[in-house]
Order: C-alpha cells, then sequence, then structure tokens
C-alpha cells in the first residue's frame, strides 16, 4: 500500500511538472508572437507604499548587508521581473529552496554554471534569483529579519516590481500538533499574545500592526493535498518570541525563574487564545510587509509538540523531510499563480480520496 501511494505521489509531481512546462511552452510562444507586434512601452511604478520619503534623495542607495547598490547594479533589469520573495533562516535551506524551485516551476539551468549567492560579499544573508522568485535567507529572531527586510523593500522598490508576493518558511514548535504539521499563520501575535510589533523610535515605543494577507492564508492552505500528502496543513495564530528559551517558556535554557507547572499554564493559556505555533519573526516580517501594502504570508513546520517537551529529539532526516513541507505548499503556490492552475485534490485523474473501493473480486465471481 505505502508503495501504491509513493508511487502516485511521483506521478502526479511528474504531471504537474509537465503541466508547468507545457504552460511555459504556451506562455512564451504568446510572449513572441505578441513581442513581433509594435507596443508602446508602458513606464513602471513601484507598488510599494508608505516607503521613506528620502528614499529618492540617495544617490547610490547602498543596501548594506546585500552587498548591493544602485550605482552598481541596474536593479529593474536584474530584479525587475520578480514576482515572489522566498525567505527562510538559513543560507542552506534558501540554497536548496532556490534549486528545488527553479524544478518546480519549469526551469534549467547549464550543468556547468551554479546558483550565485548575490550577497555573497556581505557575509551576513543568502540572496538567490531563479526567474521570477528571489530566495533570501533572514538569519534568526526579530532585528536579523527586520534589517533585511527593508533592503529587499527598497530593493523591489528600485527595481520597480509589480505587487510582489513575500512568504516565509520555517520551522516552530506546535502547539498541541503533531511534528511535521504544517501550520499557515493567520494571526502574528507578540509575547503579550498583542497584534503588533514594537518599534522603538527616539525611545519612544510605537506598535505597528502585524498585518498578514488573509486570502493568501487560505489559497496556502488550499494547496494541501489530503489524497496524497503524509502531512497536515492547519490554520492558525502565532506567538512570535523575541528569543528561544525563555520567551518560550522553556525549561532548558541556562536560566530559568518558572515552574514546570507555570509553563504548562502559559502553554494551555496561549492555546486557549488559538495560538497553534510559536516562533521569532512572523511579528516583524507581517508588520514590516504590511506597512508596505505587501501581500505576505507565514508558512511553517511544527518541529516538535511544546506540550510535550522541549527540545528537538527526531532524526535529521526526518527533520529534512518536514522542513521540505511548507516549500512543497509554497511550490504549488507558485505554479498556480505562474501557469494558471495545478494539480491538486480536485484533479479527477489523481484523486480518489472519496472513491469507493472495488469490489473483491471473490465476491464478484461468487455472484
Amino acid at each position: 500500500m505505502a508503495c501504491g501511494n509513493s508511487l502516485a505521489k511521483d506521478v502526479n509531481e511528474l504531471k504537474a511538472m509537465v503541466k508547468a512546462q507545457n504552460k511555459r511552452i504556451d506562455k512564451l510562444i504568446k510572449h513572441i508572437k505578441e513581442g513581433c507586434e509594435a507596443k508602446e512601452e508602458k513606464q513602471l511604478e513601484s507598488t510599494m507604499c508608505n516607503l521613506n520619503p528620502y528614499l529618492e534623495c540617495l544617490n547610490p542607495d547602498i543596501l548594506y548587508h546585500l552587498s548591493l547598490s544602485s550605482d552598481t547594479t541596474d536593479f529593474q533589469k536584474v530584479f525587475g521581473d520578480v514576482r515572489f520573495v522566498c525567505m527562510g533562516g538559513t543560507a542552506t535551506r534558501m540554497h536548496k529552496f532556490a534549486h528545488f524551485i527553479m524544478k518546480e516551476i519549469g526551469l534549467k539551468m547549464n550543468t556547468s554554471v551554479q546558483l550565485k549567492n548575490l550577497a555573497e560579499e556581505a557575509h551576513r544573508y543568502a540572496l538567490y534569483k531563479v526567474g521570477p522568485v528571489l530566495c533570501a535567507s533572514h538569519g534568526i529572531g526579530g532585528p536579523s529579519i527586520s534589517i533585511v527586510l527593508h533592503e529587499l523593500i527598497k530593493l523591489m522598490h528600485h527595481a520597480k516590481c509589480q505587487n510582489p508576493i513575500f512568504i516565509r518558511m520555517g520551522t516552530c514548535g506546535g502547539i498541541g500538533v503533531e511534528p511535521g504539521t504544517v501550520i499557515v499563520t493567520s494571526e502574528a501575535l507578540d509575547g503579550q499574545l498583542r497584534p503588533v510589533y514594537e518599534v522603538v523610535v527616539h525611545t519612544i515605543p510605537e506598535l505597528r500592526p502585524t498585518k498578514l494577507d488573509a486570502d493568501l492564508a487560505n489559497e496556502l492552505k488550499s494547496m494541501s493535498d489530503p489524497c496524497n500528502d503524509d502531512f497536515d496543513v492547519v490554520l492558525g495564530k502565532t506567538l512570535c518570541a523575541n528569543d528561544f528559551y525563555e520567551g518560550q517558556s522553556r525549561l532548558d535554557s541556562a536560566f530559568c525563574g518558572y515552574t514546570p507547572e507555570k509553563k504548562m499554564a502559559f502553554l494551555q493559556h496561549i492555546s486557549a487564545a488559538g495560538v497553534v505555533n510559536i516562533e521569532m519573526e512572523s511579528a516583524p516580517f507581517a508588520a514590516i510587509t504590511s506597512q508596505a501594502c505587501i501581500r505576505a504570508a507565514v508558512i511553517c513546520v511544527a518541529i516538535l509538540n511544546r506540550l510535550d517537551g522541549d527540545q528537538v529529539v527526531s532524526a535529521k532526516d526526518t527533520l529534512k523531510d518536514w522542513d521540505s513541507r511548507p516549500q512543497i505548499l509554497v511550490a504549488r503556490y507558485m505554479r498556480k499563480v505562474l501557469f494558471g492552475s495545478d494539480e491538486d485534490c480536485n484533479d479527477e485523474d489523481s484523486c480518489n480520496c472519496g472513491a469507493v473501493p472495488d469490489p473483491d473480486p471473490k465476491q464478484q465471481s461468487a455472484e
């Protein structure tokens, strides 16, 4: 039975890839035909909003932590076609995702060529461009992700990208869900369960709303294929902590001023408030993208159930498999946006989750 499920999954993935390739070819043919006709070139404008009014005075604008500058790189020429900005914690994760998404959206690269980390010289973040997809690492925690978000948003602005979608992918601690469950964030909360991100400017705290795109969250959740996926996908609130240990009420930190009973009471309290996972980047990610009028979503996989413990004890191979799960859903969503449709559980050729099993041959012959 397991072999049959695996084969069905492989067939569905192959069908999706072929479909993506065919749609890409159709679009290229259409583009070539339209390109033969004389058309007045439309002057594009940035779709970012509420940006710093002094950006236009910067000549050049140096994106220091990405080692990019507007005087040495033609941002519009290099990045103007970006439609998706996908972010994850580590450089390794985003390098692997770049290769994965390249295959998923039907792009090919010469075997003698390697993907270039466009931010390599800065020695802080990784940045890979795969067609319309920009893959960026963001490090750990709010300060790290806020720095790279500021520079990525400026990059999208200078490149005059048209309504790019930002998606953060990562791992998290689940609250009352099985390890391996994929969680799409419906609302990002701070450590006090407020839907805000606090930024202190000139010694004065400013509370900025952590608004994510509800439609995008639901679209990502709908990419789940219950017939063939061996994992659940849920939608729920995310608590964004300021650190990995005490802020998440762990008992394995260097310091601990609370009891196991207080820890469990805290986890049960946030669970009752609708929180299904804890991580450390969703609040700044949501607040900063929302301020720039960017559609954004957070999708993570739970690598443990915090109600059962604090330490990550699963095998490395298992964690590697879990880590790919949010990426699979994001790839399906991208194919749907880029090519108009994607294989899903509504495809009659690929789904039989509601089908009636075939009668036993012995019973048929007996009749």
